[in-house]
């Protein structure tokens, strides 16, 4: 589906609040609401818009701290250490890259003191290397 300015906008506002009502989307896009309701479910049919979610406040949830934590499994453990990453829930987000590393992830944490508990089954089977995140000047940036 090759996109236009108007595909971008809306992408743009249903990322910004994706409960948007159609009235006020096609206000701002200066469509009519069926027009409106038209090109979104374009953009879901054609996979560009995969799902509409919300976007949570971890520290308001009991997770002041986040940590980066890069992973390299050992030989023969690649599954196994995506296994313990899919079946720990503090985990948030998880990419397998090429470099040094198998995994990069996002963890959630409510203390430093929880982060050890989390991260030595793994030493068994992976090296881990751990950053703390201070801020995040820049999350999810829509490429549109």
């Amino acid at each position: 589906m090759k996109l236009d300015d108007t595909d971008r906008l809306l992408i743009k506002l249903l990322c910004s609040d994706s409960r948007m009502p159609v009235s006020e989307l096609s206000r701002r896009v200066g469509l009519s609401g069926p027009s409106t309701s038209e090109r979104i479910r374009k953009l879901q049919d054609s996979g560009i818009i995969s799902r509409f979610t919300v976007d949570l406040d971890l520290e308001a949830l009991g997770y002041p701290l986040q940590a980066i934590v890069r992973i390299k499994p050992r030989p023969g453990n690649m599954h196994i250490v995506e296994d313990m990453i899919l079946n720990e829930p503090g985990f948030l987000d998880c990419d397998k890259v090429t470099g040094d590393d198998c995994f990069v992830t996002r963890l959630a944490l409510k203390s430093i003191a929880d982060l050890d508990p989390v991260l030595l089954p793994f030493h068994e089977r992976a090296e881990t290397n751990t950053a703390i995140i201070k801020s995040s000047p820049l999350r999810s940036r829509i490429p549109v």
